[in-house]
This record gives C-alpha cells, structure tokens and sequence, in this order.
C-alpha cells in the first residue's frame, strides 16, 4: 500500500521524498500546484508615433477682407481647438487694409502684424513667416476660398513631407485662369522634374525652418507659391499634394491675370536657373547646336562651304553648354548654405509652457 505524504510532512522531512522515490512509492498529496495556462507570446504592439506638428503658426495675409476674414477666424478657432496642440497661433498680417479687417481679426484674438501700406500678399507672408513661434507654419489665404476643415488631413500628410499642398487640381477659378494655371503645372512639372498638379496654390503646410530659409527668395507679389514649391522641389525636401475643393469668395479678388501671369513666368524661369540651370541651358545649347548643323548642312550643299554662321551658332551651343555646367555647380553651392540652417528643431519641454 503506497504511503501518502501530506505537503506539510514532506517539508518537514526533507529525505522521505528522496526514499519514497527510491521504493517506487510516490506521495499522492502533495502541495498545490498552480497550473499555469499556456499562452502564445503575445504580438508586440506598436508604439503609437508622436507627430511631428506641436507647434503650428496659422499666418493669414488679409487685405480689405471684412467680408470674408470674421467667418474664416471663426472656422480656423474651431479646427484649432479640435487639435489640442501643446501651442498654436493665428497671425493674420494686415497689409494696408483700409476696412475693418484688422478690428474683425483682433476681436478673434488673433495676433496682427500691420503694414501702413499695401506691400504685396507675398510681402504679407514673409512678414507672417518671420514673426511665427511655431515649428510648422498653416499658409491659407484671408479671402475665404481655403477651408480650414482640410487641416486634419493635411497634418497627417506632413507627417512624411516637409511642405503639403492643398491642390485644386485645375478648378475653383474661372475658364481662363483654369487654363493658365494648368499650362504654369506643365511647365513647372517639367522645370523642377516633378508632376505638380497645383503651381499656385497658397494655402500649404510646410515646415518653419525650412519656409524661414527659402524666404529671402519670395517675391512681393502673388506668385510666392511659385517660389516656394519649385524652390523645395529642386532642394531635395519632399513635397506632398492634398486635393481639397476650393470656396468661392465674397468680394473681388486681387489677382491680375496677365501682369501676374507674365510674373509667374520670369519667376518660373529666376527659380529654375537658380536651383535647376541645366533644365533651361541644355534645351537651348541644344536647339541652338541643331541649328548650326542644319545651317551647316545647307550651305554645304547649296554653296560647298563651311560659313560663318555655322561657326557662331555651333560656338554659341558650345558655350549655352559651359555656362549650364557652371551655374549648376554654383546652385549646388547655394543649397549648401540652406540645407545648413534647415534642420528640424526638436520640441523642448519648455515649449509647453507657451501653450495657449
């Protein structure tokens, strides 16, 4: 008959296991044994990601918007406070207004920053982008057409690009203007190597440092989202596109087709043999290569000899050539003093107390 140990027994005479075992005899009541489910290991749960955008400067170049300037700050307040950022800001730059757009902005308790005088809507946004606190920087335009509802998604989106573009895609504006903006997207796309469905839109979120060293390059006028897009795309920083459905705007718009039009294309030129000079010299040394064999060929065959405009124009190529390599050399050598000053500041645990 096997003999039964109790757990207590066993504990208090340490070899009776030992014999037990020995005689074949195991006790049958022992101490409890706590069984232990058998689980898999469990799947490693990913950290969510802290994003990137802490701090956002909202800047709004308004000019004699009292119609449309109330209702934005209202909407951009709510948006804003949906978001609960550790800080945000709204700095409307008022740029010579003469109707109530600056009383409007301030009962919003936005921060304005006044010109005396009419400067320029790009002169506006260099003046908002020097005086934003913030790490990223909302551009969006005081007349109403831009929904401050597309911020969500454009901050999601900026969590892999430095600058996100909210696109129209060819619509919101007229016939002709539609028109244009799309032959400005060809050419640009094809300056900067790079499909950009909308040239000049400005509204965009982009990072500050980045924006605050690119802007000594904007011009005065309406064609800073030119500058901007065509500026970061050559320099290597990653541009994404939000499609978005643009408002219409209460009042008249600022924009003058052909004088600005005919901006857009100098500045499309400035920028392209600034940051991508091969993308203009080469096409041109080219063709005009082309046409000093053509010539030459024609005057050989016609006349039996080798002219004196063949010779300039090939020279000419030759020398379209040399001065795309070397402006190419010397736009290699701005972007360095730019991507020096263009690192992303990380959020300090001081910034917290700037929280609104």
């Amino acid at each position: 008959m096997a003999t039964q140990l109790q757990g207590p027994v066993l504990e208090a005479r340490p070899n009776a296991l030992a014999g037990l075992m020995a005689s074949g005899d195991l006790p049958t009541a022992c101490a409890p044994v706590i069984e232990r489910p058998a689980t898999s290991t469990p799947p490693l749960l990913e950290r969510p990601r802290a994003s990137r955008i802490k701090r956002l400067s909202v800047v709004v170049p308004a000019r004699n918007e009292e119609l449309n300037i109330a209702d934005l700050l209202d909407e951009l307040n709510e948006e804003l406070e949906k978001l609960s950022l550790p800080f945000h800001e709204i700095v409307v730059v008022d740029d010579g207004s003469t109707d109530a757009t600056k009383a409007l902005a301030i009962e919003r308790e936005a921060r304005v920053v006044s010109h005396p005088a009419g400067l320029g809507n790009g002169a506006a946004v260099k003046r908002g982008i020097r005086e934003a606190k913030g790490d990223w920087i909302l551009l969006l335009d005081g007349d109403g057409q831009h929904p401050p509802a597309e911020l969500p998604a454009m901050i999601e989106m900026a969590e892999v690009h430095d600058m996100v573009v909210a696109s129209r895609g060819g619509r919101g504006g007229s016939l002709h203007r539609n028109l244009a903006n799309q032959v400005y997207n060809r050419f640009a796309s094809y300056v900067s190597g790079r499909h950009i469905p909308d040239l000049t839109s400005g509204f965009r979120l982009m990072r500050a440092d980045v924006a605050k060293s690119l802007v000594w390059l904007l011009p005065n006028t309406f064609s800073y989202p030119t500058t901007i897009t065509m500026s970061m795309l050559r320099g290597g920083w990653s541009v994404g596109f939000h499609p978005f459905r643009v408002r219409r705007r209460k009042g008249k718009s600022h924009v003058r087709l052909f004088a600005d039009g005919a901006r857009f294309f100098v500045i499309i030129l400035r920028i392209a043999t600034m940051f991508a000079p091969l993308r203009v010299f080469l096409p041109a040394s080219l063709a005009t290569g082309a046409i000093g064999v053509a010539w030459y060929l024609h005057t050989f065959l016609t006349q039996g000899r080798f002219t004196n405009m063949a010779v300039l124009l090939l020279t000419q190529a030759m020398l379209l050539f040399a001065l795309g390599l070397i402006a190419e050399q010397i736009a290699a050598l701005r972007f360095q003093g730019l991507a020096a000053g263009s690192g992303e500041r990380p959020c300090a645990e001081d910034d917290v107390a700037d929280e609104r």
